[in-house]
């Protein structure tokens, strides 16, 4: 704990904040890459440190904390709830940010279906203005992680599905289907891509425990969209994976209604079905891969096995249904 304090207090520091205001701090579970400690200060005041792992695992995970900042800025500027981005820099231990904190605690199963019904209207709201904020003119990961951003989305995704195809097979992760086999089979929706004419951020990763519920003034409404450091510029129909992980958001009516009703467009045409299915594959992928540089444990690889695997096959199955004959 005098390490995480040390930590802490310089990280306070070096955003101008007094040091000897630090009350306490404590680590936060739920996260699987950086560790992330909740800072308190003596008047109240809360914050969040992350600080990045040693070394990355998987190709685009190299400074995510970079394209976690450039989320919260995206979040501020469509008047988002979420965590605002107090300093970005690097210590002892490597890189880290501190972010402002938001109120709540992460989507669980305590709500009512009344309860999730409305949250989900108003996360459909608030992502659709999320997705309303204009990128700087390229796509892909802010990070730099493989290579400055593209010029065009297809470019852009077509090298973030390589990077993680690559390490599949460098990993020799245990993949429902062969690598080779993995790429020839989304290669024939890569001309859906091109559809994508204008950069959006994209969280990439608003399941449930990303998404904080606030109960603290009366009717549960959605505290913070947190953990934005697999964020990219790219397609807003990407978010939709996430948004209903292992499930399939045309389902998601609340959702959907609330995304409309913000100006936010969600029409499933065969074109958005291919994209979408593209997204699915490249995040499941993304899961079935991670487990091996992360040294998961038996139960969570037999999990990851039986119930991301089956969706990946089934995400390749749409594309083969649905993309032209070559």
């Amino acid at each position: 704990m005098e390490d995480s304090w040390a930590r802490a207090r310089q990280a306070l520091a070096d955003a101008g904040i007094a040091p000897d205001r630090l009350a306490a701090v404590r680590r936060l579970g739920g996260g699987t890459y950086n560790t992330v400690e909740e800072l308190r200060l003596a008047d109240g005041e809360r914050y969040v440190l992350k600080v990045a792992p040693a070394a990355p695992g998987l190709r685009y995970e190299v400074r995510l904390l970079d394209a976690e900042a450039e989320f919260c800025r995206a979040a501020e500027a469509a008047g988002v709830p979420a965590p605002r981005a107090v300093a970005l820099g690097a210590g002892a231990d490597g890189p880290r940010l501190l972010l402002t904190a938001c109120p709540g605690e992460p989507w669980d199963g305590t709500l009512s279906e009344r309860e999730q019904t409305s949250l989900r209207i108003e996360l459909g709201r608030q992502v659709a203005r999320l997705h309303q904020v204009s990128g700087p003119g390229g796509y892909g990961y802010p990070s730099g992680a493989l290579g400055p951003l593209a010029a065009d989305w297809r470019t852009a995704f077509t090298t973030m599905f390589d990077a993680v195809l690559d390490d599949a097979h460098r990993y020799r992760a245990r993949l429902p289907r062969p690598v080779e086999e993995v790429a020839g089979t989304v290669r024939a929706a890569y001309d859906a891509l091109d559809e994508v004419t204008a950069a959006r951020p994209v969280h990439f990763d608003l399941w449930q425990g990303n998404v904080l519920v606030d109960r603290s003034a009366g009717p549960a409404r959605i505290g913070g969209l947190i953990d934005g450091e697999r964020m990219f510029w790219g397609d807003p129909l990407a978010d939709f994976v996430s948004l209903a992980l292992l499930g399939d958001i045309r389902k998601e009516e609340a959702f959907l209604g609330g995304y409309r009703e913000a100006g936010g467009r969600a029409a499933f045409d065969t074109a958005a079905c291919l994209r979408l299915a593209l997204y699915r594959s490249y995040l499941y992928l993304i899961m079935l891969t991670e487990t091996v540089p992360r040294a998961a444990g038996p139960e969570h690889q037999r999990w990851v096995r039986e119930t991301v695997g089956p969706e990946l096959v089934a995400a390749l199955d749409e594309i083969a249904e649905l993309a032209p004959a070559s």
